[in-house]
């Protein structure tokens, strides 16, 4: 199943297709606020990744649109006045003030570790959760790899889900780091 880019009208379906692959991941728990509104801060944080994605990368779904993948070019990215809009929108609804300073240490620590280069780097791949399991996420991560390297990019991506560890391994990724916060990280690679 080929992928398509995706649309700006695309993105409820994306973020929803996200929100409900990530509920139990380690790493977004880690950020987002865990009380009455843990769900909505996740689906905050999905479309302020989709937002950024539009900005400054690419947005891939399968073409029966159970499957999405957030691309960002970190070369890309740059500060304008709506990226600053977002940034500050999503800090403060999604984080809430008291853990913004953790939120921006990790992420400067994954910064800091990402492969030299020019990065192809993979935020999100979800595939709907009643989908899951019948190749449609293999299918995209294929596509996502082969784009990637068109382009003449690492890709890279980290996870916390040692499940997804030889899925992403026997799709030619290594773990080239492993980051400690109160979960471990793994940061993977492909070239």
């Amino acid at each position: 199943i080929p992928m398509v880019r995706a649309e700006y009208k695309d993105k409820e379906l994306a973020v929803k297709i996200l929100v409900n692959s990530f509920d139990e991941n380690q790493s977004i728990n880690y950020v987002v606020k865990q009380d009455s509104k843990r769900t909505q801060r996740i689906k905050q944080l999905m479309e302020y990744s989709f937002d950024i994605c539009y900005l400054f990368g690419e947005i891939l779904l399968s073409n029966d649109k159970k499957g999405c993948a957030l691309i960002l070019l970190p070369d890309k990215k740059k500060t304008t006045l709506k990226s600053a809009w977002l940034d500050v929108k999503f800090a403060i609804t999604t984080l809430g003030l008291s853990d913004i300073k953790k939120a921006m240490n990790r992420e400067a620590i994954i910064k800091k570790n990402h492969p030299e280069g020019l990065l192809f780097y993979l935020w999100f791949i979800g595939v709907d959760t009643s989908e899951q399991h019948k190749g449609i996420g293999s299918n995209l991560l294929k596509e996502v790899i082969e784009t990637g390297l068109s382009q003449k990019r690492i890709v890279c991506l980290e996870t916390s889900t040692l499940k997804n560890i030889p899925w992403y391994k026997k799709l030619g990724f290594q773990i080239y780091k492993e980051l400690d916060f109160e979960y471990k990280l793994y940061c993977m690679k492909r070239e």
